[in-house]
C-alpha cells in the first residue's frame, strides 16, 4: 500500500468505523464553561440495575481478549457490563496486510470475538505502534472508564516489550486519580467512587516482577474464551506481524486443523497459567478446590485506584460467590 492510499484509508476510517473522542478544544470548552457557572460537575450516577461495571484495555484489537476473556465472559454471563477497549486499531499487526484493509479486518474480529463473550468491544482510531502517552490520551481513557461508570479497570502493566502496551498502561494509571477529580474532563460525570485498578499478568522482571495478587479459575468459560479468541484469524491463525504464507490454510481441513491447534494452544497457555500461580490459586479458594483449578487469569493490584483487601476483591470476582 503506498503513503497516499493508507493516508486517504485513514481518513476514512476514522470517519466511518472507529471512535471519535472530541479533542483538546471542546475539553477546554466544557472546562471554561463549568468554571463560569460557579459549580462543581456532577456525579456519574451508579447504574439502575446493581450491576457491575468492568471495562479491559488492551492495546490491540487481542490483548485484553486474551488476558481478560476468561473472567470477563463469566462476569457478562452474570449480567455484568463487561467493555473491550483497543487503544489502537492493529494497522501494522500483520506480515502482509496494513492500513484501512487490516483495520477493518481486525475490528470485524474483535467485535465478533467480544459478542462471542458478552461483551461490547471498542476500538479507538490510533495508528498501531503510535499510541503516545499524552493530555489528549489521558482524557480519552478518562472518558471512556466514566462513560462505563466503571467498577473494576483491568489493563496491562507499564513494563513491557511494546510501546503501546507501555502507554496503555500508563495512561490508565494516570486515568486512575483523575477519572474522580470533578473539573477534569467536566463534560463527563466524575466518579464519586474510585474504581479498583487491576493490572494483567506478564512475566517481565524489570524493574518489578508481577505480583498475582488475585488468581481466578476461568473454567466454565474456557471453551468459551478459546473459540472466542480463535475469532481473531488475522492473529490467531496467520500468525499476525511475526507469520508468513505458510500459515494460511489452503483447504478447508487444513483451516478446521489449524483451527484445532489454535484452540489447544490456547487452552495450554491459560492452563499454565493456572500451574504458574497454584499457589496462589490454594491460598484463594482452599487447597481441595485450589488443586483442582485446570485453566486461570492472574491481576495485580494497582496502588493507584481502590485498594480493597483480597476479601474484598474475592467478592468482584465470580468464582469466588459459588
Amino acid at each position: 500500500m503506498n503513503g497516499k492510499n493508507w493516508f486517504v484509508s485513514g481518513i476514512v476510517l476514522a470517519a466511518a468505523s472507529f471512535v471519535f473522542v472530541s479533542g483538546a478544544n471542546c475539553a477546554d470548552e466544557a472546562w471554561n464553561a463549568t468554571l463560569a457557572t460557579g459549580k462543581k460537575p456532577p456525579a456519574a450516577a451508579p447504574r439502575e440495575d446493581g450491576k457491575l461495571s468492568i471495562i479491559a484495555f488492551g492495546a490491540h484489537p487481542d490483548d485484553s481478549e486474551l488476558k481478560a476473556g476468561g473472567v470477563g465472559a463469566l462476569w457478562a454471563a452474570q449480567g455484568h457490563h463487561v467493555k473491550l477497549v483497543s487503544t489502537t486499531n492493529g494497522d501494522v499487526g500483520h506480515w502482509s496486510q496494513a492500513g484501512g484493509t487490516l483495520a477493518q479486518r481486525r475490528l470485524a474480529e474483535v467485535r465478533k470475538c467480544d459478542a462471542a463473550l458478552g461483551a461490547t468491544a471498542e476500538v479507538l482510531d490510533i495508528h498501531d505502534g503510535e499510541l503516545m502517552p499524552t493530555l489528549e490520551n489521558r482524557r480519552i481513557i478518562t472518558r471512556l472508564i466514566r462513560d462505563w461508570k466503571a467498577d473494576i479497570v483491568l489493563a496491562p502493566r507499564s513494563n513491557d516489550y511494546h510501546p503501546d502496551h507501555r502507554y496503555t498502561g500508563i495512561l490508565v494509571q494516570d486515568a486512575a486519580f483523575m477519572v474522580t477529580v470533578p473539573f477534569f474532563c467536566p463534560d463527563v460525570p466524575y466518579l464519586a467512587k474510585n474504581p479498583v485498578f487491576l493490572y494483567y499478568s506478564d512475566s517481565f522482571e524489570r524493574p518489578n516482577p508481577f505480583r498475582p495478587d488475585i488468581v481466578v479459575s476461568i473454567d466454565d468459560a474456557i471453551e468459551k474464551k478459546v473459540n472466542a479468541i480463535a475469532m481473531l484469524e488475522s492473529q490467531m491463525i496467520e500468525g499476525c506481524c511475526g507469520g508468513d504464507e505458510r500459515l494460511v490454510p489452503k483447504t478447508q481441513e487444513e483451516y478446521a486443523k489449524r483451527m484445532d491447534a489454535v484452540r489447544e494452544r490456547l487452552r495450554n497457555r491459560f492452563a499454565a497459567t493456572a500451574n504458574q500461580y497454584r499457589a496462589r490459586l490454594i491460598e484463594l479458594y482452599g487447597e481441595e478446590q485450589g488443586k483442582k483449578v485446570k485453566h486461570a487469569e492472574a491481576f495485580e493490584l494497582c496502588e493507584y485506584g481502590r485498594r480493597p483487601s483480597i476479601a474484598e476483591l474475592k467478592k468482584l470476582f465470580p468464582t469466588f460467590r459459588k
